[in-house]
Protein backbone atom coordinates (compact mmCIF):
# COMPACT_ATOMS: atom_id res chain seq x y z
CA UNK A 1 0.00 0.00 0.00
CA UNK A 2 1.32 3.19 -0.67
CA UNK A 3 0.32 5.69 2.05
CA UNK A 4 -0.23 9.89 1.29
CA UNK A 5 -2.62 12.25 2.35
CA UNK A 6 -4.30 15.35 0.43
CA UNK A 7 -5.40 18.77 1.13
CA UNK A 8 -6.63 21.46 -1.44
CA UNK A 9 -5.46 25.02 -0.55
CA UNK A 10 -7.97 27.58 -1.37
CA UNK A 11 -7.26 28.56 -4.54
CA UNK A 12 -7.88 24.77 -6.14
CA UNK A 13 -4.63 23.89 -6.07
CA UNK A 14 -4.46 19.98 -4.98
CA UNK A 15 -1.81 18.99 -2.86
CA UNK A 16 -0.56 15.08 -1.90
CA UNK A 17 2.29 14.24 0.35
CA UNK A 18 3.40 10.73 0.29
CA UNK A 19 5.97 10.23 2.95
CA UNK A 20 9.20 8.02 2.61
CA UNK A 21 11.53 8.42 5.51
CA UNK A 22 13.99 5.44 3.91
CA UNK A 23 15.32 8.51 1.55
CA UNK A 24 17.45 11.38 2.27
CA UNK A 25 15.62 12.87 -1.03
CA UNK A 26 12.40 14.78 -1.79
CA UNK A 27 10.50 15.32 -5.34
CA UNK A 28 8.70 17.92 -6.40
CA UNK A 29 6.03 16.93 -8.90
CA UNK A 30 3.71 19.65 -10.35
CA UNK A 31 1.12 18.29 -13.05
CA UNK A 32 -0.46 20.61 -15.14
CA UNK A 33 -4.05 19.21 -16.60
CA UNK A 34 -3.08 20.61 -20.39
CA UNK A 35 -1.55 18.62 -23.38
CA UNK A 36 -1.73 18.62 -27.04
CA UNK A 37 -5.66 17.95 -27.17
CA UNK A 38 -6.59 20.84 -25.50
CA UNK A 39 -4.75 22.89 -28.51
CA UNK A 40 -6.45 24.90 -31.19
CA UNK A 41 -6.62 22.83 -34.33
CA UNK A 42 -4.45 25.91 -36.16
CA UNK A 43 -1.91 26.45 -33.50
CA UNK A 44 -1.00 22.79 -32.53
CA UNK A 45 2.71 22.12 -30.39
CA UNK A 46 1.84 24.80 -27.88
CA UNK A 47 1.43 22.60 -25.04
CA UNK A 48 5.14 20.78 -25.71
CA UNK A 49 6.08 24.49 -26.90
CA UNK A 50 5.05 25.01 -23.17
CA UNK A 51 7.14 22.63 -21.59
CA UNK A 52 10.34 24.36 -23.20
CA UNK A 53 9.30 28.10 -22.50
CA UNK A 54 9.05 26.85 -18.49
CA UNK A 55 12.51 26.57 -18.09
CA UNK A 56 13.15 29.96 -19.94
CA UNK A 57 13.00 31.91 -16.93
CA UNK A 58 10.14 33.05 -14.63
CA UNK A 59 8.69 36.41 -13.66
CA UNK A 60 10.93 36.87 -10.76
CA UNK A 61 13.86 33.94 -11.39
CA UNK A 62 15.55 34.61 -14.66
CA UNK A 63 17.37 31.22 -14.50
CA UNK A 64 15.21 28.01 -13.28
CA UNK A 65 18.48 25.51 -13.68
CA UNK A 66 21.12 27.53 -11.54
CA UNK A 67 19.14 27.75 -8.40
CA UNK A 68 18.01 23.91 -8.64
CA UNK A 69 21.60 22.84 -9.06
CA UNK A 70 22.87 24.76 -6.15
CA UNK A 71 20.64 22.89 -4.01
CA UNK A 72 21.74 19.38 -4.86
CA UNK A 73 18.94 18.98 -7.31
CA UNK A 74 17.60 18.03 -11.02
CA UNK A 75 14.90 18.83 -12.50
CA UNK A 76 12.96 17.23 -15.95
CA UNK A 77 9.81 17.58 -17.64
CA UNK A 78 7.49 15.94 -20.37
CA UNK A 79 4.40 16.45 -22.47
CA UNK A 80 1.83 14.30 -23.89
CA UNK A 81 -1.56 14.71 -25.98
CA UNK A 82 -3.22 14.55 -22.36
CA UNK A 83 -1.21 15.94 -20.02
CA UNK A 84 1.82 18.57 -18.95
CA UNK A 85 4.61 17.63 -15.95
CA UNK A 86 7.33 19.16 -14.51
CA UNK A 87 9.63 17.19 -11.36
CA UNK A 88 12.37 17.62 -9.68
CA UNK A 89 14.68 15.73 -6.65
CA UNK A 90 16.73 17.65 -4.22
CA UNK A 91 17.75 16.78 -0.75
CA UNK A 92 15.00 16.97 1.65
CA UNK A 93 16.36 20.27 3.63
CA UNK A 94 16.50 21.94 0.12
CA UNK A 95 13.05 21.22 -0.53
CA UNK A 96 11.58 24.82 -0.15
CA UNK A 97 13.69 25.86 -2.85
CA UNK A 98 11.62 23.71 -5.47
CA UNK A 99 8.86 24.94 -4.15
CA UNK A 100 10.24 28.86 -4.86
CA UNK A 101 11.01 27.65 -8.53
CA UNK A 102 7.34 25.61 -9.11
CA UNK A 103 5.18 28.38 -7.63
CA UNK A 104 7.05 31.30 -9.26
CA UNK A 105 6.33 30.13 -12.87
CA UNK A 106 2.85 28.73 -11.79
CA UNK A 107 2.60 32.55 -11.11
CA UNK A 108 3.68 33.77 -14.18
CA UNK A 109 7.02 32.96 -16.85
CA UNK A 110 8.76 35.76 -17.96
CA UNK A 111 7.17 36.17 -21.27
CA UNK A 112 9.50 37.73 -23.91
CA UNK A 113 10.14 37.83 -27.95
CA UNK A 114 13.85 36.35 -26.83
CA UNK A 115 12.45 33.41 -24.79
CA UNK A 116 9.99 32.88 -27.34
CA UNK A 117 12.38 32.95 -30.09
CA UNK A 118 15.39 30.68 -28.29
CA UNK A 119 12.83 27.99 -27.67
CA UNK A 120 10.43 28.14 -30.87
CA UNK A 121 14.45 27.47 -32.91
CA UNK A 122 14.88 24.29 -30.00
CA UNK A 123 11.41 22.94 -30.50
CA UNK A 124 11.63 23.31 -34.59
CA UNK A 125 14.88 21.63 -34.42
CA UNK A 126 13.33 18.94 -32.80
CA UNK A 127 10.74 18.23 -35.15
CA UNK A 128 12.88 18.49 -38.03
CA UNK A 129 15.31 15.84 -36.46
CA UNK A 130 12.71 13.21 -34.86
CA UNK A 131 9.63 13.81 -37.17
CA UNK A 132 10.95 14.99 -40.85
CA UNK A 133 14.71 13.87 -41.17
CA UNK A 134 14.69 10.76 -39.64
CA UNK A 135 14.01 7.30 -41.10
CA UNK A 136 10.17 6.49 -40.43
CA UNK A 137 9.40 10.04 -38.37
CA UNK A 138 6.57 10.78 -39.96
CA UNK A 139 4.68 7.30 -39.64
CA UNK A 140 3.20 8.16 -36.26
CA UNK A 141 1.89 11.74 -38.28
CA UNK A 142 0.34 9.96 -40.86
CA UNK A 143 -1.24 7.23 -38.81
CA UNK A 144 -2.76 9.75 -36.70
CA UNK A 145 -4.61 11.45 -39.28
CA UNK A 146 -5.49 7.91 -40.72
CA UNK A 147 -6.90 6.50 -37.42
CA UNK A 148 -8.41 9.74 -36.32
CA UNK A 149 -11.11 11.99 -38.34
CA UNK A 150 -12.47 14.04 -35.27
CA UNK A 151 -10.77 13.68 -31.64
CA UNK A 152 -7.91 16.17 -31.23
CA UNK A 153 -5.61 12.74 -30.77
CA UNK A 154 -4.92 13.42 -34.59
CA UNK A 155 -1.86 15.09 -34.23
CA UNK A 156 0.89 14.28 -32.35
CA UNK A 157 2.51 15.88 -28.92
CA UNK A 158 4.47 17.95 -31.12
CA UNK A 159 2.37 19.50 -33.40
CA UNK A 160 0.74 18.78 -36.60
CA UNK A 161 2.73 20.89 -38.44
CA UNK A 162 6.07 22.90 -37.79
CA UNK A 163 4.31 26.43 -39.26
CA UNK A 164 2.08 26.58 -36.02
CA UNK A 165 5.11 26.68 -34.07
CA UNK A 166 6.82 28.83 -36.00
CA UNK A 167 3.56 31.15 -36.22
CA UNK A 168 3.18 31.56 -32.73
CA UNK A 169 2.98 34.83 -31.53
CA UNK A 170 3.76 35.99 -27.71
CA UNK A 171 0.09 36.95 -27.26
CA UNK A 172 -0.52 33.60 -28.59
CA UNK A 173 1.73 32.19 -25.79
CA UNK A 174 0.30 34.18 -23.31
CA UNK A 175 -3.15 32.97 -23.60
CA UNK A 176 -2.40 29.40 -23.47
CA UNK A 177 -0.44 30.02 -20.55
CA UNK A 178 -3.22 31.62 -18.45
CA UNK A 179 -5.78 29.43 -19.38
CA UNK A 180 -3.65 26.28 -17.82
CA UNK A 181 -1.11 27.30 -16.37
CA UNK A 182 -3.14 27.96 -13.26
CA UNK A 183 -3.60 26.46 -9.50
CA UNK A 184 -7.10 25.25 -9.74
CA UNK A 185 -5.89 23.05 -13.31
CA UNK A 186 -3.09 22.04 -11.35
CA UNK A 187 -2.03 18.71 -8.88
CA UNK A 188 1.27 19.15 -6.82
CA UNK A 189 2.58 16.19 -5.29
CA UNK A 190 5.71 15.98 -2.53
CA UNK A 191 7.26 12.71 -2.11
CA UNK A 192 10.32 11.66 0.12
CA UNK A 193 11.45 12.49 3.58
CA UNK A 194 8.86 15.08 4.22
CA UNK A 195 6.19 15.77 6.60
CA UNK A 196 2.76 16.94 5.83
CA UNK A 197 2.48 19.53 8.06
CA UNK A 198 6.25 21.26 6.29
CA UNK A 199 4.36 20.79 2.65
CA UNK A 200 0.91 22.78 4.15
CA UNK A 201 2.98 24.84 5.34
CA UNK A 202 5.29 25.55 2.07
CA UNK A 203 2.35 24.77 -0.18
CA UNK A 204 0.32 27.51 1.45
CA UNK A 205 3.70 30.21 1.75
CA UNK A 206 4.52 29.74 -1.86
CA UNK A 207 1.27 28.43 -3.71
CA UNK A 208 -1.29 30.34 -1.52
CA UNK A 209 -1.20 33.76 -2.69
CA UNK A 210 -1.69 32.61 -6.80
CA UNK A 211 -5.04 33.26 -8.21
CA UNK A 212 -6.59 30.40 -8.97
CA UNK A 213 -7.74 31.29 -12.48
CA UNK A 214 -10.72 29.71 -13.98
CA UNK A 215 -11.27 26.14 -13.94
CA UNK A 216 -10.52 24.90 -17.59
CA UNK A 217 -13.70 22.62 -18.80
CA UNK A 218 -12.67 20.49 -21.07
CA UNK A 219 -15.20 19.25 -24.13
CA UNK A 220 -13.48 18.07 -27.00
CA UNK A 221 -15.20 16.00 -30.03
CA UNK A 222 -15.88 12.55 -29.33
CA UNK A 223 -14.13 10.36 -32.39
CA UNK A 224 -17.13 8.45 -34.09
CA UNK A 225 -16.90 4.96 -34.27
CA UNK A 226 -14.41 3.58 -37.60
CA UNK A 227 -16.96 1.46 -39.63
CA UNK A 228 -14.07 0.56 -42.47
CA UNK A 229 -10.71 -0.60 -42.86
CA UNK A 230 -8.54 2.69 -43.89
CA UNK A 231 -5.02 1.93 -45.17
CA UNK A 232 -2.35 4.30 -46.75
CA UNK A 233 1.03 3.57 -48.70
CA UNK A 234 4.19 5.81 -47.89
CA UNK A 235 7.19 5.38 -50.16
CA UNK A 236 10.32 7.09 -48.08
CA UNK A 237 14.36 7.12 -48.24
CA UNK A 238 14.13 4.42 -45.35
CA UNK A 239 16.39 0.60 -44.79
CA UNK A 240 13.62 -1.64 -44.78
CA UNK A 241 9.67 -1.75 -45.56
CA UNK A 242 7.95 -1.59 -42.19
CA UNK A 243 4.40 -2.22 -41.26
CA UNK A 244 2.10 -0.28 -39.36
CA UNK A 245 -1.58 -1.37 -38.07
CA UNK A 246 -3.77 0.48 -35.78
CA UNK A 247 -6.88 -0.34 -33.90
CA UNK A 248 -9.34 1.84 -31.77
CA UNK A 249 -9.79 0.70 -28.10
CA UNK A 250 -10.74 2.20 -24.73
CA UNK A 251 -10.39 5.56 -22.50
CA UNK A 252 -8.02 5.09 -19.85
CA UNK A 253 -10.61 4.34 -17.12
CA UNK A 254 -12.78 2.09 -18.73
CA UNK A 255 -12.46 -1.28 -17.18
CA UNK A 256 -11.29 -3.32 -20.29
CA UNK A 257 -8.49 -1.26 -20.46
CA UNK A 258 -7.08 -3.67 -18.65
CA UNK A 259 -7.73 -6.48 -20.62
CA UNK A 260 -6.18 -4.34 -23.64
CA UNK A 261 -3.27 -3.95 -21.87
CA UNK A 262 -2.68 -7.55 -20.84
CA UNK A 263 -3.57 -8.17 -24.37
CA UNK A 264 -0.49 -6.46 -25.88
CA UNK A 265 1.63 -8.34 -23.33
CA UNK A 266 0.39 -11.34 -24.47
CA UNK A 267 1.56 -10.42 -28.29
CA UNK A 268 4.43 -8.67 -27.77
CA UNK A 269 5.83 -8.38 -24.30
CA UNK A 270 9.39 -9.52 -24.64
CA UNK A 271 11.39 -12.33 -25.91
CA UNK A 272 8.88 -14.93 -25.55
CA UNK A 273 6.05 -13.39 -26.24
CA UNK A 274 3.95 -14.45 -29.52
CA UNK A 275 4.60 -11.69 -32.00
CA UNK A 276 8.35 -12.29 -31.63
CA UNK A 277 8.52 -16.21 -31.16
CA UNK A 278 6.28 -16.70 -34.38
CA UNK A 279 7.14 -14.05 -36.35
CA UNK A 280 10.89 -12.76 -35.56
CA UNK A 281 12.34 -16.29 -34.23
CA UNK A 282 10.51 -19.37 -36.11
CA UNK A 283 9.24 -17.12 -39.67
CA UNK A 284 11.97 -14.57 -39.72
CA UNK A 285 9.42 -12.31 -41.92
CA UNK A 286 10.26 -8.92 -39.38
CA UNK A 287 13.38 -8.51 -37.77
CA UNK A 288 11.63 -6.44 -35.25
CA UNK A 289 7.80 -6.40 -33.79
CA UNK A 290 5.94 -4.75 -31.08
CA UNK A 291 2.44 -4.55 -30.03
CA UNK A 292 1.48 -1.55 -27.85
CA UNK A 293 -0.67 1.16 -26.46
CA UNK A 294 0.18 5.23 -25.54
CA UNK A 295 -2.37 4.38 -22.13
CA UNK A 296 -4.05 7.58 -23.22
CA UNK A 297 -6.72 9.45 -20.86
CA UNK A 298 -9.45 9.31 -24.15
CA UNK A 299 -9.86 6.65 -26.32
CA UNK A 300 -6.56 5.67 -27.52
CA UNK A 301 -5.34 2.87 -30.39
CA UNK A 302 -3.86 -0.05 -30.31
CA UNK A 303 -1.06 -0.87 -32.45
CA UNK A 304 1.44 -3.33 -33.89
CA UNK A 305 4.30 -2.07 -35.94
CA UNK A 306 7.49 -4.31 -37.41
CA UNK A 307 10.64 -3.64 -39.84
CA UNK A 308 9.46 -6.33 -42.39
CA UNK A 309 13.11 -8.76 -43.03
CA UNK A 310 14.54 -7.47 -46.35
CA UNK A 311 12.99 -9.35 -49.37
CA UNK A 312 9.91 -10.49 -47.76
CA UNK A 313 6.84 -8.99 -49.14
CA UNK A 314 4.43 -6.90 -47.30
CA UNK A 315 0.99 -8.90 -47.95
CA UNK A 316 3.10 -12.09 -46.46
CA UNK A 317 4.46 -10.51 -43.40
CA UNK A 318 0.70 -8.19 -42.59
CA UNK A 319 -0.94 -12.12 -43.30
CA UNK A 320 1.39 -13.50 -40.56
CA UNK A 321 0.72 -11.46 -37.93
CA UNK A 322 -3.12 -11.04 -38.85
CA UNK A 323 -2.67 -15.50 -38.53
CA UNK A 324 -1.52 -14.78 -34.70
CA UNK A 325 -4.51 -12.65 -34.05
CA UNK A 326 -6.91 -14.93 -35.21
CA UNK A 327 -5.27 -17.64 -33.25
CA UNK A 328 -5.84 -15.60 -29.95
CA UNK A 329 -9.45 -14.69 -31.18
CA UNK A 330 -10.55 -18.80 -31.88
CA UNK A 331 -7.84 -20.68 -29.46
CA UNK A 332 -7.66 -17.76 -26.44
CA UNK A 333 -5.26 -18.06 -24.12
CA UNK A 334 -4.46 -20.81 -21.59
CA UNK A 335 -4.53 -20.25 -17.22
CA UNK A 336 -0.85 -20.72 -17.31
CA UNK A 337 0.04 -18.10 -19.94
CA UNK A 338 -2.58 -15.62 -18.91
CA UNK A 339 -0.98 -15.98 -14.80
CA UNK A 340 2.77 -15.33 -16.59
CA UNK A 341 1.70 -12.17 -18.32
CA UNK A 342 -0.38 -10.92 -15.18
CA UNK A 343 3.05 -12.30 -12.86
CA UNK A 344 4.78 -9.84 -15.32
CA UNK A 345 2.46 -7.04 -14.80
CA UNK A 346 2.66 -7.46 -10.95
CA UNK A 347 6.57 -7.54 -11.03
CA UNK A 348 6.90 -4.12 -13.76
CA UNK A 349 4.49 -2.13 -11.42
CA UNK A 350 6.54 -3.36 -7.73
CA UNK A 351 9.74 -2.09 -9.79
CA UNK A 352 8.24 1.18 -10.96
CA UNK A 353 7.54 2.13 -7.08
CA UNK A 354 10.73 2.02 -5.92
CA UNK A 355 11.51 4.79 -6.65
CA UNK A 356 10.50 7.59 -4.85
CA UNK A 357 9.99 9.92 -8.13
CA UNK A 358 8.00 7.27 -10.26
CA UNK A 359 5.40 6.99 -6.76
CA UNK A 360 5.16 11.15 -7.27
CA UNK A 361 3.67 10.82 -10.66
CA UNK A 362 2.31 7.99 -10.18
CA UNK A 363 0.23 9.60 -7.79
CA UNK A 364 -0.01 13.19 -9.26
CA UNK A 365 -1.01 11.23 -13.02
CA UNK A 366 -3.98 9.12 -11.08
CA UNK A 367 -5.37 12.21 -8.93
CA UNK A 368 -5.51 13.31 -12.66
CA UNK A 369 -7.82 10.68 -13.61
CA UNK A 370 -9.89 11.38 -10.63
CA UNK A 371 -8.98 9.02 -8.36
CA UNK A 372 -5.32 9.02 -6.95
CA UNK A 373 -6.08 5.41 -4.65
CA UNK A 374 -5.72 3.67 -8.41
CA UNK A 375 -2.18 3.36 -7.33
CA UNK A 376 -3.42 0.94 -4.82
CA UNK A 377 -6.09 -0.66 -6.91
CA UNK A 378 -4.81 -1.35 -10.18
CA UNK A 379 -2.85 -4.67 -9.76
CA UNK A 380 -6.11 -6.01 -8.33
CA UNK A 381 -7.94 -5.13 -11.74
CA UNK A 382 -5.50 -6.30 -13.48
CA UNK A 383 -5.86 -9.94 -11.23
CA UNK A 384 -9.30 -9.83 -12.11
CA UNK A 385 -8.84 -10.49 -15.72
CA UNK A 386 -9.75 -13.56 -17.33
CA UNK A 387 -9.21 -15.75 -20.39
CA UNK A 388 -13.02 -15.48 -21.74
CA UNK A 389 -12.30 -11.91 -21.30
CA UNK A 390 -8.97 -11.35 -23.16
CA UNK A 391 -10.94 -13.83 -26.38
CA UNK A 392 -14.11 -11.63 -25.90
CA UNK A 393 -11.98 -8.55 -26.74
CA UNK A 394 -9.56 -9.25 -29.07
CA UNK A 395 -12.87 -10.19 -31.06
CA UNK A 396 -14.35 -6.87 -30.75
CA UNK A 397 -11.22 -4.79 -30.85
CA UNK A 398 -9.26 -6.76 -33.68
CA UNK A 399 -12.28 -5.82 -35.85
CA UNK A 400 -11.46 -5.66 -39.67
CA UNK A 401 -13.84 -2.58 -39.76
CA UNK A 402 -11.84 -1.08 -36.97
CA UNK A 403 -8.46 -1.17 -38.45
CA UNK A 404 -5.89 1.17 -39.84
CA UNK A 405 -2.71 -0.12 -41.37
CA UNK A 406 0.13 1.90 -42.64
CA UNK A 407 2.46 0.09 -45.64
CA UNK A 408 5.70 1.76 -45.00
CA UNK A 409 7.99 0.92 -48.02
CA UNK A 410 11.44 1.50 -48.84
CA UNK A 411 12.32 3.39 -51.93
CA UNK A 412 16.10 2.19 -51.86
Amino acid sequence: MIQYEKFTLDNGLRVLVHKDESTPMAVVNVIYDVGARDENPDKTGFAHLFEHLMFGGSINIPEYDEPLQMAGGENNAFTTNDLTNYYCQLPAENIETAFWLESDRMLSLAFDTKSLDTQRKVVCEEFKEHYINKPYGDAWHKMRELAYTTHPYRWMTIGKELKHVEDATLQDVKDFFYKHYTPVNAILVVAGNVTVERVKELAGKWFGPIPAGAKYIRRLPEEPKQTAPKTMEVKASVPLDALYKCWHIYPRLDKRYYVTDLITEILSGGGSSRLFQALVKEKQLFSNIDCSHYGSTDAGLLSIQGKLVKGVNMKDAEAAVMEEIIKLQQEGISELELQKVKNKTESMMAFEDMSVMNRATSLAMYELLGDADLINKELEIYQAVTSEELMNESRVIFDENNCNTLYYYSNN
